[in-house]
């Protein structure tokens, strides 16, 4: 085998709370994580030359590209003798969205080179090594509902939350993740997820409960400038969502739905005034 190619899932935020800021400047979160089915594809060709190279439509294929850094970690880490690369990504989704899409690219090229090169490498040594790629990728290696603590790196994996639908609406804006950490006072931090509850539900199977427990921290302190992120929210409830948040730091507003056509519906609305709009579901 040459060649393989991987779907790099997004992921939503369930629940993002921010708990601490550290002495080395960041600060640790905890976080429900949820894979949905929008996804990129990633191909990982092995050519036999030399270096790696990288083709991502529009987005650069360098070394600010988290799949051609994953690359270089697998390789410092693990010992097998550097070769030629093509990595080709098929981007659906969008950069700048909190949706991991640039850490689930990364991912998806760490476990396609397991595949070609080590199969026998454990799972939670290519964890390790995601870690060193970025915050989010090891998550995003292992997927599904996972409670994530630290920096993202610390993972449990919880049983499957109950399966839902989720419409995911980016506006036309991005939201610098440190302007946004900037803004935060940890002990000024009000309207907090309910991280415990959440995990209970979650335990139980409980879907109202997991629908009752959606939030994210973050929307305490957007500035007044990104307030179409509630526009978004105030439209989801409109239309019938039964949660709706901002995943990651944004922009990214989705709306849950137990009932895919109600679903369809929302995302048949909301597409016509937002243009990157997906309808998902739990996966």
């Amino acid at each position: 085998m040459t060649a393989i190619t991987l779907p790099a899932y997004a992921k939503l935020n369930l629940t993002l709370d921010i708990i601490r800021k550290r002495e080395d400047g960041y600060h640790d979160l905890q976080m429900v994580m949820q894979t949905v089915s929008l996804h990129d594809d990633v191909t990982v060709t092995l050519t036999g030359g030399d270096g790696v190279v990288c083709r991502c439509g529009d987005i650069p294929g360098d070394e600010s590209n988290l799949a051609v850094r994953a690359a270089r970690a697998f390789f410092a880490e693990t010992g097998v003798e550097p070769c030629g690369l093509e990595i080709e990504i098929i981007k659906r989704i969008p950069a700048q969205a909190g949706m991991a899409g640039g850490s689930s690219d990364g991912a998806a090229t760490l476990r396609a080179l397991r595949k070609l090169l080590k199969p026998d490498l454990p799972g939670e040594e290519l964890e390790r090594i995601a870690a060193l790629v970025g915050s989010d990728v090891p998550y995003c290696v292992r997927g599904g509902t996972a409670l994530a603590e630290g920096r993202g790196e610390r993972l449990t994996t919880l049983r499957d939350a109950p399966r839902l639908h989720a419409v995911l609406c980016k506006p036309d804006f991005a939201i610098p993740t440190p302007m946004l950490f900037s803004r935060v006072k940890v002990s000024e931090l009000w309207n907090r997820p309910d991280t415990p509850g959440m995990l209970d539900a979650i335990h139980r199977g409980d879907t109202v409960g997991v629908l009752s427990r959606v939030k994210n921290v973050f929307e305490t302190v957007l500035p007044t400038e990104y307030a179409g992120v509630f526009d978004i929210k105030e439209r989801f409830l409109r239309l019938g969502a039964e949660a709706t948040a901002m995943t990651g730091s944004g922009p990214t507003v989705f709306g849950l739905y137990r009932d895919e056509e109600a679903a369809r519906a929302a995302y048949e609305a909301l597409r016509s005034g937002y243009a990157q709009t997906f309808l998902t579901q739990f996966v």
